[in-house]
Protein backbone atom coordinates (compact mmCIF):
# COMPACT_ATOMS: atom_id res chain seq x y z
CA UNK A 1 0.00 0.00 0.00
CA UNK A 2 1.57 3.54 -1.28
CA UNK A 3 0.83 6.71 0.76
CA UNK A 4 0.59 10.31 -0.57
CA UNK A 5 -1.68 12.39 -3.05
CA UNK A 6 -1.60 10.96 -6.63
CA UNK A 7 0.23 14.37 -8.79
CA UNK A 8 1.24 15.25 -11.92
CA UNK A 9 4.98 14.78 -12.08
CA UNK A 10 5.44 18.40 -11.94
CA UNK A 11 4.75 18.95 -8.79
CA UNK A 12 5.50 16.22 -7.92
CA UNK A 13 9.01 17.71 -8.62
CA UNK A 14 8.02 20.66 -7.02
CA UNK A 15 7.42 19.00 -3.80
CA UNK A 16 10.62 17.74 -3.64
CA UNK A 17 11.95 20.67 -3.80
CA UNK A 18 10.23 22.06 -1.83
CA UNK A 19 10.25 19.26 1.48
CA UNK A 20 13.92 18.87 1.34
CA UNK A 21 14.91 22.80 1.21
CA UNK A 22 12.71 22.91 4.27
CA UNK A 23 14.32 20.05 5.90
CA UNK A 24 17.90 21.25 5.08
CA UNK A 25 16.54 25.19 5.91
CA UNK A 26 15.92 24.94 9.47
CA UNK A 27 19.14 24.81 10.95
CA UNK A 28 20.26 27.93 9.82
CA UNK A 29 18.26 30.90 11.55
CA UNK A 30 19.37 28.77 14.58
CA UNK A 31 22.85 29.67 13.94
CA UNK A 32 23.41 32.21 16.45
CA UNK A 33 22.28 29.92 19.04
CA UNK A 34 24.58 27.23 17.99
CA UNK A 35 27.51 29.74 18.06
CA UNK A 36 26.93 30.98 21.25
CA UNK A 37 26.42 27.64 23.02
CA UNK A 38 29.38 26.36 21.72
CA UNK A 39 31.19 29.04 22.65
CA UNK A 40 33.05 29.94 19.57
CA UNK A 41 33.88 32.95 17.37
CA UNK A 42 32.63 32.84 13.88
CA UNK A 43 35.60 31.62 12.02
CA UNK A 44 35.61 28.24 14.37
CA UNK A 45 32.23 27.59 13.09
CA UNK A 46 32.61 28.74 9.41
CA UNK A 47 35.22 25.63 9.72
CA UNK A 48 32.82 23.42 11.58
CA UNK A 49 30.17 24.14 8.70
CA UNK A 50 32.21 22.82 5.98
CA UNK A 51 31.74 19.19 7.29
CA UNK A 52 28.62 19.55 5.34
CA UNK A 53 30.07 20.74 2.51
CA UNK A 54 32.97 17.83 2.34
CA UNK A 55 30.03 15.24 2.48
CA UNK A 56 28.28 16.76 0.06
CA UNK A 57 31.26 17.19 -2.60
CA UNK A 58 31.93 13.33 -1.72
CA UNK A 59 28.61 12.22 -2.75
CA UNK A 60 27.68 14.22 -5.72
CA UNK A 61 31.23 12.43 -6.79
CA UNK A 62 30.70 8.80 -5.81
CA UNK A 63 26.57 8.35 -5.69
CA UNK A 64 25.43 7.85 -8.63
CA UNK A 65 26.25 4.00 -8.77
CA UNK A 66 24.59 4.01 -5.19
CA UNK A 67 21.47 5.32 -6.07
CA UNK A 68 20.80 3.47 -9.44
CA UNK A 69 21.45 0.50 -7.74
CA UNK A 70 19.34 0.93 -5.08
CA UNK A 71 16.84 3.11 -6.88
CA UNK A 72 15.74 6.86 -6.87
CA UNK A 73 11.94 6.10 -5.28
CA UNK A 74 13.38 4.21 -2.35
CA UNK A 75 16.82 6.78 -2.07
CA UNK A 76 14.13 10.12 -2.15
CA UNK A 77 11.67 8.40 0.37
CA UNK A 78 14.37 7.63 3.03
CA UNK A 79 17.00 10.45 2.19
CA UNK A 80 14.53 13.63 2.94
CA UNK A 81 13.56 12.21 6.83
CA UNK A 82 16.92 11.44 7.35
CA UNK A 83 18.03 14.46 6.22
CA UNK A 84 15.72 16.10 9.06
CA UNK A 85 17.17 13.28 11.64
CA UNK A 86 20.73 14.20 10.75
CA UNK A 87 20.44 17.92 11.57
CA UNK A 88 18.43 17.18 14.44
CA UNK A 89 21.53 14.88 15.83
CA UNK A 90 24.00 17.21 14.32
CA UNK A 91 22.91 20.29 17.06
CA UNK A 92 23.81 18.10 19.70
CA UNK A 93 27.13 18.67 19.29
CA UNK A 94 28.94 20.40 22.40
CA UNK A 95 31.70 22.03 19.77
CA UNK A 96 32.85 22.25 16.57
CA UNK A 97 35.25 19.39 15.87
CA UNK A 98 31.99 16.66 16.65
CA UNK A 99 29.35 19.30 14.64
CA UNK A 100 32.01 18.98 11.75
CA UNK A 101 32.10 15.23 12.05
CA UNK A 102 28.33 14.96 12.68
CA UNK A 103 27.75 17.49 9.65
CA UNK A 104 29.57 15.21 7.15
CA UNK A 105 26.82 11.95 6.90
CA UNK A 106 24.12 15.20 6.53
CA UNK A 107 26.37 16.45 3.71
CA UNK A 108 26.34 12.94 1.95
CA UNK A 109 22.57 12.83 2.32
CA UNK A 110 22.38 16.46 0.62
CA UNK A 111 24.32 15.15 -2.25
CA UNK A 112 22.29 12.24 -3.17
CA UNK A 113 19.10 13.99 -2.75
CA UNK A 114 20.65 16.88 -4.89
CA UNK A 115 21.53 14.48 -7.77
CA UNK A 116 17.72 12.51 -8.00
CA UNK A 117 15.75 15.73 -7.65
CA UNK A 118 17.87 17.25 -10.70
CA UNK A 119 17.90 14.67 -12.66
CA UNK A 120 14.09 14.15 -12.07
CA UNK A 121 13.46 17.97 -12.91
CA UNK A 122 15.39 17.38 -16.01
CA UNK A 123 13.75 14.49 -17.50
CA UNK A 124 10.14 15.35 -16.28
CA UNK A 125 10.80 18.76 -18.16
CA UNK A 126 11.85 17.06 -21.23
CA UNK A 127 8.59 14.59 -20.66
CA UNK A 128 6.01 17.47 -20.60
CA UNK A 129 7.68 19.73 -23.28
CA UNK A 130 8.06 22.87 -21.46
CA UNK A 131 10.62 24.23 -18.77
CA UNK A 132 10.01 23.77 -15.18
CA UNK A 133 13.95 23.96 -13.89
CA UNK A 134 14.32 27.09 -12.81
CA UNK A 135 10.45 26.75 -10.76
CA UNK A 136 11.65 23.91 -9.36
CA UNK A 137 14.50 25.80 -8.04
CA UNK A 138 12.11 28.47 -7.34
CA UNK A 139 10.48 25.99 -4.61
CA UNK A 140 13.59 25.08 -3.43
CA UNK A 141 13.97 29.04 -2.38
CA UNK A 142 10.49 29.06 -0.70
CA UNK A 143 10.87 25.79 0.99
CA UNK A 144 14.21 27.61 2.62
CA UNK A 145 12.04 30.83 2.98
CA UNK A 146 9.45 28.75 5.08
CA UNK A 147 12.27 26.90 7.22
CA UNK A 148 13.04 30.26 7.90
CA UNK A 149 10.23 31.86 9.56
CA UNK A 150 9.34 28.62 11.66
CA UNK A 151 13.02 28.75 12.89
CA UNK A 152 12.52 32.54 13.63
CA UNK A 153 9.50 31.85 15.08
CA UNK A 154 10.18 29.49 17.43
CA UNK A 155 13.95 31.11 18.22
CA UNK A 156 12.01 33.98 19.77
CA UNK A 157 9.47 31.98 21.32
CA UNK A 158 12.48 30.36 23.60
CA UNK A 159 12.22 26.85 22.35
CA UNK A 160 15.82 25.05 22.11
CA UNK A 161 17.30 24.48 19.00
CA UNK A 162 17.33 20.58 19.43
CA UNK A 163 13.95 20.55 20.20
CA UNK A 164 12.80 22.36 17.26
CA UNK A 165 14.87 19.97 14.69
CA UNK A 166 13.47 17.05 16.57
CA UNK A 167 10.07 18.72 16.11
CA UNK A 168 11.14 18.99 12.59
CA UNK A 169 11.71 15.36 12.24
CA UNK A 170 7.96 14.10 12.35
CA UNK A 171 6.58 16.85 10.00
CA UNK A 172 9.36 16.23 7.21
CA UNK A 173 8.37 12.51 7.52
CA UNK A 174 4.68 12.94 6.90
CA UNK A 175 5.35 15.94 3.84
CA UNK A 176 7.55 13.38 2.30
CA UNK A 177 4.65 10.26 2.24
CA UNK A 178 1.90 13.11 1.85
CA UNK A 179 4.04 14.55 -1.38
CA UNK A 180 6.35 12.01 -2.40
CA UNK A 181 4.43 8.59 -1.45
CA UNK A 182 3.43 7.85 -5.43
CA UNK A 183 6.43 9.04 -6.31
CA UNK A 184 7.89 7.05 -9.42
CA UNK A 185 11.19 8.06 -11.00
CA UNK A 186 10.54 9.25 -14.78
CA UNK A 187 12.13 7.70 -17.44
CA UNK A 188 15.55 8.25 -18.76
CA UNK A 189 15.75 11.13 -21.67
CA UNK A 190 14.90 9.21 -25.51
CA UNK A 191 18.51 9.06 -27.05
CA UNK A 192 20.10 10.73 -24.16
CA UNK A 193 23.24 9.06 -23.77
CA UNK A 194 24.20 6.80 -20.65
CA UNK A 195 27.54 6.81 -20.32
CA UNK A 196 29.53 8.01 -16.84
CA UNK A 197 30.81 11.68 -17.21
CA UNK A 198 34.56 11.78 -15.93
CA UNK A 199 34.95 12.37 -12.24
CA UNK A 200 37.02 15.06 -12.58
CA UNK A 201 35.77 17.27 -16.00
CA UNK A 202 39.07 19.76 -16.98
CA UNK A 203 37.85 23.42 -17.06
CA UNK A 204 38.32 25.38 -20.13
CA UNK A 205 38.99 28.83 -20.43
CA UNK A 206 35.63 29.43 -21.41
CA UNK A 207 34.06 27.44 -18.43
CA UNK A 208 36.17 29.36 -16.12
CA UNK A 209 34.40 32.42 -17.68
CA UNK A 210 31.49 31.09 -17.04
CA UNK A 211 32.61 30.46 -13.02
CA UNK A 212 33.47 34.18 -12.60
CA UNK A 213 29.90 35.33 -13.98
CA UNK A 214 28.31 32.69 -11.17
CA UNK A 215 30.64 33.39 -9.09
CA UNK A 216 29.69 36.49 -6.75
CA UNK A 217 26.20 34.80 -6.70
CA UNK A 218 27.04 31.45 -5.18
CA UNK A 219 29.11 32.96 -2.62
CA UNK A 220 27.33 35.32 -1.59
CA UNK A 221 23.75 33.11 -1.55
CA UNK A 222 25.76 30.98 0.70
CA UNK A 223 27.06 33.98 2.88
CA UNK A 224 23.57 34.96 3.29
CA UNK A 225 22.12 31.81 4.30
CA UNK A 226 25.28 31.22 6.87
CA UNK A 227 25.84 34.13 8.15
CA UNK A 228 23.15 36.61 7.55
CA UNK A 229 21.45 35.57 11.11
CA UNK A 230 24.95 36.24 12.92
CA UNK A 231 25.00 39.52 10.85
CA UNK A 232 21.43 40.75 12.26
CA UNK A 233 22.34 39.66 15.74
CA UNK A 234 26.23 41.09 16.16
CA UNK A 235 25.34 44.78 14.19
CA UNK A 236 22.33 45.57 15.32
CA UNK A 237 21.49 43.22 18.23
CA UNK A 238 18.47 41.96 16.50
CA UNK A 239 15.96 39.72 18.20
CA UNK A 240 15.79 36.30 17.65
CA UNK A 241 13.08 36.56 15.42
CA UNK A 242 14.83 39.52 13.55
CA UNK A 243 18.07 37.64 13.45
CA UNK A 244 16.21 34.54 11.50
CA UNK A 245 13.71 36.28 9.43
CA UNK A 246 17.10 37.84 7.89
CA UNK A 247 17.54 33.98 6.11
CA UNK A 248 13.77 33.84 5.20
CA UNK A 249 13.99 37.42 3.55
CA UNK A 250 17.24 36.18 1.18
CA UNK A 251 15.70 32.80 0.01
CA UNK A 252 11.89 34.25 -0.24
CA UNK A 253 13.32 37.03 -2.86
CA UNK A 254 15.30 34.80 -4.13
CA UNK A 255 11.96 32.50 -4.67
CA UNK A 256 10.04 35.44 -6.50
CA UNK A 257 13.07 36.15 -8.54
CA UNK A 258 13.01 32.61 -10.08
CA UNK A 259 9.55 32.43 -10.39
CA UNK A 260 9.35 34.91 -13.13
CA UNK A 261 13.77 34.75 -14.35
CA UNK A 262 12.66 32.19 -17.52
CA UNK A 263 10.21 35.08 -19.19
CA UNK A 264 12.95 37.80 -18.89
CA UNK A 265 15.82 35.45 -20.21
CA UNK A 266 13.22 34.49 -23.51
CA UNK A 267 12.34 38.17 -23.70
CA UNK A 268 15.32 40.12 -23.09
CA UNK A 269 18.16 37.55 -23.59
CA UNK A 270 20.71 35.94 -20.96
CA UNK A 271 23.74 38.86 -21.28
CA UNK A 272 20.92 41.55 -20.34
CA UNK A 273 19.17 39.65 -17.80
CA UNK A 274 22.91 38.85 -16.04
CA UNK A 275 23.72 42.53 -16.08
CA UNK A 276 20.98 43.49 -14.38
CA UNK A 277 20.90 40.92 -11.84
CA UNK A 278 24.79 41.34 -10.98
CA UNK A 279 24.16 45.23 -10.79
CA UNK A 280 21.45 44.37 -8.07
CA UNK A 281 23.48 41.76 -6.71
CA UNK A 282 26.58 44.70 -6.45
CA UNK A 283 24.06 46.72 -4.73
CA UNK A 284 22.58 44.40 -2.03
CA UNK A 285 26.30 43.87 -1.46
CA UNK A 286 26.77 47.21 -0.66
CA UNK A 287 24.31 47.67 1.46
CA UNK A 288 25.07 44.87 3.88
CA UNK A 289 28.52 46.40 3.55
CA UNK A 290 27.64 49.30 4.77
CA UNK A 291 25.22 48.63 7.61
CA UNK A 292 23.82 51.73 7.72
CA UNK A 293 20.07 50.82 9.37
CA UNK A 294 18.65 47.18 10.41
CA UNK A 295 16.36 47.92 7.41
CA UNK A 296 19.02 48.57 4.71
CA UNK A 297 20.64 45.87 5.49
CA UNK A 298 17.34 43.63 5.20
CA UNK A 299 16.91 45.24 1.34
CA UNK A 300 20.77 44.38 0.90
CA UNK A 301 20.12 40.95 1.86
CA UNK A 302 16.12 41.10 -0.73
CA UNK A 303 18.40 42.53 -3.34
CA UNK A 304 20.96 39.62 -2.87
CA UNK A 305 18.20 37.32 -3.39
CA UNK A 306 16.75 38.34 -6.52
CA UNK A 307 20.81 39.37 -7.89
CA UNK A 308 21.71 35.66 -7.39
CA UNK A 309 18.47 33.77 -8.48
CA UNK A 310 19.36 33.00 -11.95
CA UNK A 311 23.36 33.61 -12.77
CA UNK A 312 24.07 29.74 -11.94
CA UNK A 313 21.23 28.51 -14.22
CA UNK A 314 22.19 31.12 -17.15
CA UNK A 315 25.99 30.32 -16.82
CA UNK A 316 24.86 26.42 -16.60
CA UNK A 317 22.66 27.12 -20.11
CA UNK A 318 26.11 29.29 -21.55
CA UNK A 319 28.04 25.72 -20.69
CA UNK A 320 25.54 23.30 -22.46
CA UNK A 321 25.89 25.15 -25.90
CA UNK A 322 29.70 25.47 -26.10
CA UNK A 323 31.13 23.54 -28.82
CA UNK A 324 34.61 22.37 -28.17
CA UNK A 325 33.35 19.45 -26.74
CA UNK A 326 30.54 17.22 -25.35
CA UNK A 327 28.11 19.42 -23.26
CA UNK A 328 28.02 17.34 -20.51
CA UNK A 329 31.57 17.51 -20.08
CA UNK A 330 31.31 21.13 -20.17
CA UNK A 331 27.93 21.07 -17.74
CA UNK A 332 30.07 18.59 -15.34
CA UNK A 333 33.03 21.12 -15.49
CA UNK A 334 31.06 24.14 -14.26
CA UNK A 335 28.99 22.23 -12.00
CA UNK A 336 31.97 20.93 -10.11
CA UNK A 337 33.72 24.42 -9.68
CA UNK A 338 30.30 26.10 -8.82
CA UNK A 339 29.63 23.72 -6.15
CA UNK A 340 32.60 23.51 -4.57
CA UNK A 341 32.84 27.75 -4.65
CA UNK A 342 29.55 27.42 -3.20
CA UNK A 343 30.09 24.87 -0.54
CA UNK A 344 33.09 25.82 0.61
CA UNK A 345 33.29 29.35 0.39
CA UNK A 346 30.35 30.61 2.46
CA UNK A 347 31.88 28.74 5.45
CA UNK A 348 35.46 30.03 5.36
CA UNK A 349 34.26 33.08 5.28
CA UNK A 350 33.80 32.71 9.10
CA UNK A 351 37.31 33.28 9.04
CA UNK A 352 36.93 36.94 7.31
CA UNK A 353 34.14 37.67 10.17
CA UNK A 354 36.11 36.99 12.90
CA UNK A 355 39.39 38.50 11.86
CA UNK A 356 37.90 41.67 9.80
CA UNK A 357 34.23 41.86 10.87
CA UNK A 358 31.42 40.29 9.98
CA UNK A 359 30.39 42.72 7.27
CA UNK A 360 33.38 41.86 5.34
CA UNK A 361 31.19 38.74 4.66
CA UNK A 362 29.49 40.37 2.17
CA UNK A 363 32.24 43.56 1.19
CA UNK A 364 34.16 40.53 0.04
CA UNK A 365 31.47 40.27 -3.05
CA UNK A 366 31.68 43.07 -4.32
CA UNK A 367 35.11 42.88 -6.66
CA UNK A 368 33.32 39.54 -7.74
CA UNK A 369 30.96 41.21 -8.53
CA UNK A 370 32.49 43.32 -10.96
CA UNK A 371 34.60 39.95 -11.70
CA UNK A 372 31.19 39.08 -13.55
CA UNK A 373 29.75 42.10 -14.75
CA UNK A 374 33.56 41.77 -16.97
CA UNK A 375 32.77 38.28 -17.86
CA UNK A 376 29.38 38.45 -18.70
CA UNK A 377 29.25 38.49 -22.76
CA UNK A 378 30.08 34.87 -22.34
CA UNK A 379 26.60 34.15 -21.60
CA UNK A 380 25.74 35.26 -25.10
CA UNK A 381 23.85 32.44 -27.04
CA UNK A 382 25.79 30.06 -29.48
CA UNK A 383 25.17 27.75 -32.01
CA UNK A 384 23.42 24.82 -31.39
CA UNK A 385 26.14 22.07 -30.27
CA UNK A 386 26.92 20.01 -33.31
CA UNK A 387 29.95 17.95 -31.76
CA UNK A 388 29.70 14.46 -32.74
CA UNK A 389 31.75 12.12 -30.71
CA UNK A 390 32.99 8.70 -31.51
Amino acid sequence: MRFGLALPPQIKVFGAFFVYSFAMGSMFPRLPDIQEAMGVGEGQLGLALIGSAVGTLISLTFAGRFIEAVGYRRVLLAAIPLLSALYALAVWAPGPLVFFLLLVPVGLTIGCIEVIINIEADRVEHAIGRRIMSRAHAFWSLGFFTAGMVGSFLAQAGLSTQLHLMIMIPVILVATLVVLGQFQPAAHRAGSSTDETPRFARPTPAIMALVAVCLSALLMEGAGIDWSAIYMRDLFAAAPFWAGFAVAVVAGSQAVARFFADGFVDRFGPVLVARVLLSVLGLGVLLTFLSLSAWSAYLGFAMIGIGSSALFPLAMSAAAQQTDRPAAINVAALAQFSFTAFLLGPPLLGMVAEHFGIQWTFGIGLPLVLLGLVSVQVLAPRPVNKLVTP
